[in-house]
């Protein structure tokens, strides 16, 4: 098993598709009212570097949403890695033989996605909003766009075999 970069490199730019529509027609209005922000501020800044570091840090998402999507990792993980499955007890190559590809779907990764969304996205997001004091609306703004994005990468990672 090894990461799969085209996988990861196309799914890294759902952040900024489903940003665009997201933040724009969808809650733009809401999200620039709950967080202060006005059409001024948001011309301000590079967005070469916005958008540049948004890539880079959704490649590191895309990477480890094909660890928490692939079951196949996990097995992995119990020989100690790529390099020691020469040395893999035969129960591993059996497994492997067995499930290699099994889970291996876009609906298995939207799933897993969406659960990491749910479950991970949703409650650090809302954790961050309870201190700084923000609004609900505020936290299910955020939290839903990180859901509908880690569903979509999830499926884009897991599925393209």
């Amino acid at each position: 098993m090894e990461l799969n970069f085209y996988s990861v490199f196309v799914s890294a730019i759902t952040t900024l598709l489903v940003g665009f529509v997201w933040y724009g027609p969808l809650f733009g209005k809401a999200w620039m009212k709950e967080t202060g922000l006005t059409e001024e501020d948001l011309k301000k800044g590079s967005m070469v570097k916005i958008f540049g570091l948004t890539y880079i840090f959704s490649v590191m998402i895309a990477m480890i949403m094909q660890i928490l999507t692939i079951h196949q990792f996990g097995a992995l993980g119990m020989v100690g890695g790529p390099e020691l499955v020469d040395t893999a007890q035969p129960s591993y190559a059996a497994f492997m033989a067995d499930y290699g590809t099994a889970f291996r779907t876009y609906k298995h990764g939207a799933l897993h996605g969406f659960m990491s969304g749910l479950f991970l996205a949703f409650p650090l997001i809302a954790i961050n909003g309870l201190f700084e004091r923000k609004s609900w609306k505020y936290i299910l703004i955020h939290s839903g766009y990180w859901t509908v994005v880690m569903t979509i990468m999830g499926a884009i990672v897991c599925g393209w075999v």
